[in-house]
Formats: structure tokens, sequence, C-alpha cells
């Protein structure tokens, strides 16, 4: 399998690469600054250096080519403004939709973020606004595509070691934490599973092995 990764050296796009490559699959990080090549192909990944904040689809889409699947993985950052939420978290996701369907890909995964359906807490403030504003529109464009996507909204992210045992369900589910490891880990079980096509889903600690997780989905 061929997988390409949007925001490639990401800590989920790293993980995630790293987990691919390791099976046997074919990977390719995308990233914008050159610097961040290293970090990618050490994962195993083959790494492209695209600029998705001023790309077109047509620029994205060779580098598609042959791909299964696409995993939009990429984020403006903690220390951007709200206008990069939106030219990231929104419009970045859209030019990878708009790429892989010029390309044929048609798996497309998207990494969203839980909270996403309220209304942004004023006290969290704009760029935290922004943010959540821009990935619900990122989901948002993403469904209404052809594509065989699948929307996860991760919890709050850890940097603690993975666990292997998840809550993965369609929301509402009640506000948690996970790990990146075990998030990369959830990614790959999608890649794997076409029947979470057309899903939503929350991720959380939890007490059910990933693979377990995944398999209760099956309709």
């Amino acid at each position: 399998m061929r997988t390409v990764i949007a925001g490639g050296h990401g800590k989920i796009a790293l993980r995630l690469a790293t987990l691919l490559a390791g099976r046997g699959d074919e990977v390719v990080g995308v990233v914008r600054n050159p610097d961040h090549r290293e970090d990618v192909e050490a994962t195993g990944a083959t790494c492209v250096v695209l600029d998705l904040e001023f790309a077109g689809a047509e620029d994205l889409a060779p580098h598609l080519e042959g791909a299964n699947s696409v995993v939009f993985a990429a984020g403006a950052g903690p220390n951007s403004g709200a206008a990069r939420k939106d030219t990231v978290d929104r419009a970045a996701a859209e030019l990878l939709a708009d790429a892989a369907a010029q390309a044929g890909a048609g798996r497309y995964l998207l990494v969203s973020s839980t909270g996403v359906d309220a209304e942004p807490s004023a006290d969290r403030g704009d760029v935290w606004a922004a943010y959540l504003r821009a990935k619900k529109a990122a989901e948002e464009a993403i469904r209404a595509t052809d594509l065989a996507w699948t929307i996860l909204r991760p919890g709050l992210l850890t940097d603690a070691p993975g666990t292997g045992r998840v809550l993965l369900a369609p929301p509402p589910v009640e506000k948690g934490e996970i790990s990146r490891d075990d998030t990369a880990a959830v990614l790959a079980c999608l890649l794997d599973t076409p029947y979470t096509a057309g899903m939503v889903l929350e991720l959380h600690d939890g007490d059910q092995e990933i693979h377990e997780a995944v398999a209760r989905l099956r309709p």
C-alpha cells in the first residue's frame, strides 16, 4: 500500500510513517520545511517538500500518483495565529482532497479534533476558536467529497507511551486524553479497514485493544 501523509513532520505523522514503513508499505511525507527531510526519511518514508499553503492541487497531485490513501495530519501549530488556522487546518485539508481526487487516491483520513461540534469557549481566546472552526469546516468539506473518507477526532494529545487500548466511537463521547502513539496506531488500522469509510470517530484512552475497537465498528 502507498500512503501519502500531509504534514509529514508532525508528531503523529512521524509515528504513523514509522508504523507503515515498518510493515513494508510505501510512505510519502509532505513537508513545508526542507530541514525536516532527514527526520521524515529516518522513518523509512520518502519526503516531498511542498508548501501546502501556497501550492495548488495540480502541484500536489503528481506526488499522489499511485497512492492508495492519503492522510491529513498537518496543522498550523500552537504558535500560529487565527489566519493560519484557516489556511492550514482547513484550506490545506481541502487541497489534499482535491489532489487526491485528481490522482485517483480514493481513501482519505482526516485528523481532526474533539470538541468541534460545540461552540468554542470564549475564555479560550480567538485563536482556539479559529482552530476549532477551521477543523469543523475541513470536516464538512471532506464529507462533501466522493472520497472514501474517515474523520478521526483525537482527544487531548499527549506524548505518553501508547497503551494499545482505546475508546473509539462515533460522537458524542466524554472528553479524554489519547497518546500520539495510540493515535498513529489507530490511523494505521483505519487504513486497513475500508468499512470505516464515511465514519466520524472520537478517540480517547480506553479499555479496548485497538484492532478490537476498530473491528467493532464493522456495520
